[in-house]
């Protein structure tokens, strides 16, 4: 075949793939549908013989993450959300950089990485991606409050945490790592990532306030979301910083006319963030490098454990910070945001951005890869049981309507 027939074959397969699991996933409610996604794509590399396109950090940044970023904007409950803006600012932010430190530190000590590779490995994993937690809450009848903090933590560390990452590859790169450079280099690209998204929504707000039509409002959508992760990026700013502020803006104007609510632009969202999540998972699990993997089983499994552990100190300090008594955070959220923290495609994509980044260990890009899946089908694999046993399931609650979400303490 040839190189478009190969890329057709390729779609086609993950396609069919991804259907199959879907429907597996509607029999077998207790796996998440993204960890079947991400162990279906490791299943899909193992086969001898199958060549696939290789998966690059450029493809899932510049394809997947604005659409997929700028759709959880516009699904957020943005009343819910600033009820809960303390807890979701303190870990999109200190909880980033807290993360960052207690791994990279962990990482140099017990893994014996130098200092450069180990804050990397840090960086790349400070961002969690609870999209599988946040479907199943949904499915159960979690508590809003807790999806409003999952939620707007991932989205917001996202940023951050990219933004720590290119301050830290930043400094490395000049041959002087320094941390007040690394400081400096975070303002700028929040700093400038968060202007640029701010300009692109407000110009989007002012083209939808003219149009009645769900084609030019779907196509406005679209080149705000993918043209502010763009503008940012040409300048070396936050792209993922952009589209978030874009998005917060869109979503805004939204919640305050309603133009927005239950039209064909958000059933078309809904539907690109299917299908982008859906692809993105298989694909972490069909680049996932086994062999390399395989050789530093033991090293990825004891990073891995670093990971999960470091998770506790942001959580359980910064949300006890945010309501010391437990009576507006219970405990059992906390415990369910802890286990919660799983790494997603945007570190997958950090990851294999460093592979061959002079300075920093080839291992860290292996190490991270590594992380990021285990987290998926550990903790991915275990959310229900422990929905269950943090009493977080409702019994009669399949897909339940948002009247019928419990009360919030």
């Amino acid at each position: 075949m040839s190189t478009a027939q190969s890329f057709l074959f390729f779609l086609v397969v993950m396609g069919v793939v991804a259907t199959m699991l879907r429907l597996v996933s509607r029999s077998t409610p207790t796996v998440p549908y993204p960890v079947l996604l991400a162990a279906g794509g490791i299943v899909i590399g193992l086969v001898p013989g199958v060549g696939l396109p290789p998966v690059s950090a450029d493809l899932i940044l510049l394809a997947f993450v604005p659409g997929l970023v700028f759709e959880a904007s516009l699904s957020l409950d943005l009343p819910e959300l600033w009820r809960r803006i303390v807890p979701v600012a303190l870990l999109a932010t200190v909880g980033v950089f807290l993360t960052v430190i207690v791994i990279g530190g962990l990482a140099h000590m017990g893994l014996g990485l130098d200092w450069a590779s180990a804050v990397v490995l840090g960086s790349i994993v400070a961002t969690t991606d609870p999209i599988a937690v946040v479907n199943l809450l949904r499915q159960v009848g979690a508590p809003p409050g807790l999806k409003a903090i999952l939620e707007g933590e991932s989205l917001f560390n996202d940023g951050t945490g990219v933004a720590v990452f290119a301050a830290v590859i930043g400094t490395i790169a000049t041959g002087h790592p320094s941390p007040p450079d690394a400081v400096l280099r975070f303002l700028f690209v929040t700093g400038a990532g968060a202007g640029i998204g701010i300009v692109a929504g407000a110009a989007a707000v002012a083209l939808l306030r003219l149009v009645r039509e769900a084609e030019l409002e779907i196509m406005i959508t679209l080149v705000t979301a993918y043209g502010s992760y763009l503008a940012a990026d040409v300048v070396h700013a936050s792209g993922v910083v952009s589209v978030v502020a874009a998005g917060m803006v869109v979503a805004r104007f939204a919640s305050r006319t309603g133009r927005l609510k239950g039209t064909q632009l958000i059933g078309f969202w809904n539907l690109l963030a299917f299908l982008l999540n859906a692809m993105l998972f298989l694909m972490v699990g069909v680049a996932l490098p086994t062999t390399r993997l395989i050789s530093v089983a033991g090293a990825a499994l004891g990073a891995y454990l670093i990971m999960f552990a470091a998770r506790a100190l942001p959580v359980y300090t910064l949300l006890g910070i945010s309501d010391f008594r437990g009576s507006t955070i219970p405990w059992s959220w906390r415990h369910m945001t802890f286990w919660g923290g799983m790494r997603g495609a945007l570190s997958v994509a950090l990851a294999l951005s460093v592979a061959t980044l002079p300075g920093v260990n080839p291992t860290v890009s292996v190490l991270a890869y590594g992380m990021v899946v285990m987290s998926l089908l550990v903790q991915g694999g275990l959310l229900l049981p422990i929905a269950e046993l943090l009493k977080l399931r409702q019994p009669s609650a399949v897909t339940p309507p948002a009247s019928s979400h419990p009360a919030q303490p």
